[in-house]
């Protein structure tokens, strides 16, 4: 065990901060192998566990490493866009699969904006509704001042 940056790094902080690199990533990627190099594009269907798991533990990674689990929490929804998505895209084309990837990943870029904005405003405001009183302000101001067109 060693001491580096104030953690002691020894096999339980190895193994608390990489255990998606070290079971979670390899298993998208062996799902990506099976279909490329096993199964001869084949079986698509082992696609959408493999872009899951391989999305999942990409978020999971950085979610450690950097400990944003509250910023990060969207990448699961987007993790089953991209599974869907490689089945689109490697499969028969399906376009009826677009519906679900776009809702999901409108969802997932939805939730992380809402939720990084409120996190970066609520750090430089410290709960002060400034920026609340600001909006309303400027809603008020764009009814005012409108242009009034005639028809």
């Amino acid at each position: 065990m060693f001491t580096r940056g104030g953690v002691h790094w020894g096999t339980g902080s190895i193994f608390a901060y990489f255990w998606p690199s070290m079971f979670v990533l390899p298993l998208g990627v062996f799902f990506h192998w099976l279909y490329f190099s096993l199964l001869q594009r084949r079986g698509v269907g082992v696609l959408v566990p493999g872009g899951i798991l391989l999305t999942a533990g990409l978020v999971c990674q950085v979610s450690m490493l950097f400990d944003s689990w509250s910023f990060m929490w969207p990448g699961f929804i987007f993790a089953v866009a991209v599974g869907l998505f490689e089945l689109y895209w490697f499969g028969t084309r399906n376009k009826w699969l677009l519906i679900p990837i776009n809702i999901l990943t409108v969802l997932s870029a939805l939730f992380f904006a809402i939720f990084a904005i409120g996190a970066l405003f609520g750090s430089l405001l410290h709960g002060r509704p400034i920026l609340a009183m600001g909006l309303i302000a400027a809603g008020g101001l764009v009814m005012l001042f409108r242009r009034r067109t005639t028809v």
